[in-house]
């Protein structure tokens, strides 16, 4: 047995820490060594591995050429052989992104689940849910909020899709539709002092700033500080809404060590958010939609927190050879009014009223190694890692013990909760590590390059009834998953790739609103397989790839509100993106999905062969950025997104109509007093369509007309 695998079984046992010591030890035992050209390895002096991010964007700067894939570190797009995307900052502040849904939403093999004004943000991935729980920070999951990530910590927002789990590791919520990552600011070389008013219709004010300075000789110490404050009335009647947030990221870098240091503290407050519903089972058809900005939950309340701090070491042992690790703790609370009712076709439903108080406190931890050296005329690119990802998840749920009748329409006063509320308990204690093995191997220069990896992982929950504090049921178990994959450079500009991954990710938790709320599943595995072709044509790039994701389908029955896994889902796809600069004052982005989601094996085969409920066939984006002539500094933008009509229910019944929403803005960047001032104004959902977003069972009316406008001024 090599000192490799010794140190692998020895990583999936203990700390981090000691992992990290031993790794260092090995690579550098390994670097010192001298080894016989013609017999094995030899080191590639004139290589020198680094976390740096591909920052070089396509014309047009909204979409990076490359990012980061986790233990692979980050590489050129035409390199991988998966299918991602990676946007900049320079596209979040034009289109004056507030939060995560508000970045992803620009691509069409995504699509958010829930409407901004509401209790948290999910996403879809090739017809998968992504829960904002499963979001990276910097490469680690569990440091996200598990309601939503602000815009203005980020740097940089990555997508890959499809399932992650070797790249990144196992999901606390385990989703394994894709993975996004988000990239955290630091301070560039040049001063940066920016302050931003902002406006959110209905009458929403704010301040943004961003700060930032390196010190030193060499500029080797980075500070960056990003705030955000704003507070009144959102698109809902009667509603309002005051988030805030500080963040601080501090680094160091030299020839051979970098260091980072973040820390976040987000808050929100919001009186009246956006309500969700279900249908009742009997139904043969959806209700008249309401107006998006009427409150059939009147008086809720909702009040978030999350606190996250994280820091990340990387050290250059040889120009070839480079160590890291990275650890990070979060803490969040959310306490919501937590009303529910089941509507029938009339917009009618018997209501209940709750409080859902929660909060998540996560541990986590991954070291790593990754190594450039040459077997011959074959070049490797080796990467090692363990981590290590320890969760607490409590909650408190109680209800009204009474419902009273009430309407889509004509709402009812909220019945009162004349229980205690009480403080949240343990309900579950989740542990996820792994330790992963990949090579990388490239021949004929660079034109033809495998990757195949391994990643050995641990799945443990043990989950606690909330009323007594006893465990209620357990599990812990392990599986292997493989990663292969391939990428021909038929051009110099033109590459052809295929994966296949498989993961094993944590089973599901029935929700609150379940009959049998708190029960987990054991844990399941998924597969993709995926085929594609990237293009980079020097001012904009193409992919086009082809999918297929299949794994155990989660449900809850609309009849008896149990929530199980029923069968299988299978998702097969074709997407097609391309993105840059079509000419020198006329940018794009633009994609689109088409689907052929199907389930099968389910119980009694009642449902087998119906379309997935809650995925589209297709999906559509285009959003075009133009340089008004004649006008220095002018532009305009537009968007559309569209996607077709999904099924609510298994049984295929009831179908949600599908929705385009269109969105337009303009920018002026110019000069007051000698600073920099660019003023920005967008309308989304330009012409006030009103549809209904689903996610699982739930279902919320769509944010209607909405007004942005900043005015960012650089001092």
């Amino acid at each position: 047995m090599n000192v490799l695998q010794m140190n692998g079984r020895f990583c999936v046992r203990r700390t981090v820490l000691a992992c990290a010591l031993l790794m260092v030890e090995t690579a550098h035992a390994q670097s010192t060594t001298p080894v016989d050209p013609s017999t094995g390895p030899t080191s590639l002096d004139a290589v020198k591995v680094s976390a740096t991010a591909v920052d070089a964007a396509y014309a047009g700067g909204q979409i990076a050429r490359g990012g980061s894939l986790g233990i692979l570190g980050t590489a050129s797009t035409l390199d991988t052989p998966f299918s991602t995307v990676n946007y900049t900052s320079e596209m979040l502040r034009n289109q004056q992104a507030r939060t995560l849904a508000d970045v992803v939403v620009n691509e069409a093999s995504v699509r958010t689940l829930t409407s901004s004004g509401g209790f948290g943000e999910d996403f879809q991935i090739r017809g998968y849910t992504v829960t904002s729980g499963d979001v990276g920070l910097d490469g680690l999951y569990g440091l996200a909020s598990a309601s939503r990530m602000p815009a203005a910590l980020m740097e940089r927002v990555e997508v890959l899709k499809g399932p992650g789990t070797l790249m990144y590791g196992i999901g606390p919520s385990g989703s394994i539709g894709g993975a996004i990552n988000i990239v955290t600011k630091r301070a560039p070389d040049a001063p940066l002092t920016r302050i931003t008013p902002t406006f959110q219709s209905d009458a929403q004010v704010g301040l943004q700033a961003d700060v930032a300075r390196r010190f030193g000789a060499t500029g080797a110490w980075g500070v960056r500080f990003n705030g955000v404050y704003a507070d009144g009335e959102t698109g809902i009647d009667h509603g309002s809404q005051r988030p805030s947030l500080g963040a601080v990221a501090v680094d160091y870098r030299s020839d051979r060590l970098r260091w980072t240091l973040d820390a976040y503290d987000q808050r929100e407050h919001t009186r009246d958010f956006r309500p969700q519903v279900g249908f009742q089972a009997t139904n043969t058809a959806l209700p008249k939609l309401p107006d998006p900005r009427d409150n059939y939950f009147p008086n809720t309340q909702l009040a978030l927190h999350d606190s996250t701090v994280a820091t990340r070491l990387e050290y250059d042992l040889a120009p070839s050879i480079m160590v890291y690790g990275a650890a990070g703790y979060r803490y969040g609370t959310a306490s919501q009014t937590f009303p529910s009712g089941a509507v029938d076709t009339l917009g009618r439903m018997k209501l209940l009223n709750a409080y859902y108080d929660s909060y998540s406190r996560t541990k986590t931890e991954e070291v790593g190694l990754r190594w450039q050296f040459a077997t011959g005329s074959v070049e490797h690119r080796l990467a090692v890692a363990a981590t290590f990802l320890e969760q607490e998840a409590g909650n408190a749920y109680v209800t009204s013990g009474v419902t009273v009748p009430s309407s889509l329409y004509d709402p009812s006063p909220l019945p009162p909760i004349t229980l205690p509320r009480n403080a949240p308990r343990k309900a579950s204690n989740t542990t996820l590590s792994s330790f992963s093995l990949v090579d990388t191997v490239s021949l004929a220069d660079g034109r033809l390059l495998f990757t195949a990896g391994l990643r050995s992982q641990r799945v443990a929950l043990d989950s606690y009834a909330t009323a007594t504090g006893l465990r209620t049921s357990a599990y812990d178990e392990r599986a292997v998953s493989p990663l292969a994959g391939v990428v021909l450079k038929v051009l110099s500009n033109v590459s052809l790739y295929a994966n296949f991954t498989a993961g094993l990710s944590r089973g599901g938790t029935a929700p609150a609103s379940a009959a049998n709320a708190g029960q987990v599943f054991a844990p399941y595995k998924s597969k993709q397989y995926e085929a594609g072709v990237k293009a980079d044509w020097g001012q904009f790039g193409t992919t086009v790839s082809v999918f297929q994701v299949a794994r155990p389908n989660a449900v809850t029955d609309p009849a008896t509100n149990v929530y199980s896994f029923d069968g299988r889902q299978r998702n097969r796809g074709l997407e097609l993106s391309t993105f840059g600069e079509l000419s020198s004052d006329l940018r794009l982005l633009a994609s689109a999905t088409f689907y052929e989601a199907e389930l099968q094996h389910t119980a009694g085969g009642l449902n087998d062969g119906h379309r997935a409920n809650g995925v589209p066939k297709r999906n559509f984006n285009l959003g075009l950025d133009w340089d008004v002539p004649g006008v220095a500094g002018l532009a305009l933008t537009g968007r559309a997104i569209s996607s077709s009509s999904v099924y609510f229910n298994p049984a295929n019944t009831i179908s949600v109509p599908g929705w385009t929403r269109f969105d337009g803005g303009a920018r002026y960047a110019t000069r007051i007093g000698g600073k920099p001032v660019t003023f920005r104004a967008n309308v989304e959902n330009l012409f006030d369509r009103h549809f209904w977003l689903l996610s699982g069972t739930y279902a919320t009316v769509a944010a209607g007309r909405t007004y942005l406008a900043s005015a960012q001024i650089d001092l």
